[in-house]
């Protein structure tokens, strides 16, 4: 009779951790930045203002969720409120320029 051989790999615990439940900043709830969000998507037309290769981004409300982003972003010191200081992006778009400005501030 053959010896077996036991398994080589441990058995893989399938249990998950809780993600951290993801809270809105307290100062964009306040009905100021709300009015800023609605002034800086009106101002856009609703569509996204990211420029790539010479051409604008095609989405657009309301098949495409936008986010009224700040171009200099807050915790770099970009003015929270002034509309001068947003810009309408999709969410792909927000979130590569995200990942851009964290990778600046760490370098």
């Amino acid at each position: 009779m053959a010896k077996q051989i036991g398994p080589q790999v441990r058995q893989l615990d399938m249990r998950t951790a809780r993600p951290i439940e993801k809270k809105a900043d307290a100062e964009l709830l306040t009905p100021e930045h709300r009015a800023w969000r609605t002034g800086v998507l009106q101002r856009a037309g609703y569509r996204c203002q990211w420029i790539e290769d010479g051409r604008r981004c095609i989405k657009s409300a309301p098949h495409d969720r936008l986010i009224a982003d700040h171009i200099i972003e807050r915790k770099d010191g970009g003015a929270p409120l002034d509309p001068a200081n947003g810009q309408c992006l999709c969410v792909a778009h927000n979130t590569l320029k995200g990942i851009r400005a964290r990778d600046a501030r760490m370098r």
